[in-house]
């Protein structure tokens, strides 16, 4: 059974904004922690945001603070990733991904220790 899914991606010029989704089909989220991560082929995998789930605390590597946004329905059924000011850089498939509580406050580590994810959205931003 698939854990979580993801949407949204979509091919976009830099500088434009897309929303990501990823929804459980379960009532809702109930683990700890979730996080999205980005990959590309032939390069390692690269953490961007994780949530708490009960409290919505967010967390984010450097490289997309104030541009990217992680948050949650109040239903806790679908997290979010707002994606503003997209540069050609961010081109990559993005996953939502499961991850033990322990890790949360430090997504650039973070999806090392995820154990469930999503097939994944592409995402791609032209210059």
């Amino acid at each position: 059974q698939v854990a979580m899914w993801e949407s949204g991606g979509d091919s976009v010029p830099a500088g434009g904004s897309l929303r990501l989704s990823c929804t459980t089909p379960k009532e809702r989220f109930t683990n700890p922690c979730m996080g999205w991560f980005r990959q590309s082929p032939g390069k390692e995998r690269e953490g961007l945001a994780t949530l708490r789930i009960n409290t919505g605390s967010t967390f984010y590597v450097d490289t997309i603070e104030g541009r990217f946004t992680m948050s949650q329905d109040n239903a806790g059924k679908t997290l979010y990733l707002q994606m503003n000011s997209l540069k050609a850089e961010d081109t990559s498939t993005y996953y939502c991904a499961r991850v033990p509580g322990g890790h949360c406050s430090d997504p650039r580590r973070a999806f090392q220790f995820a154990d469930a994810w999503g097939p994944g959205t592409l995402v791609t931003v032209s210059s």
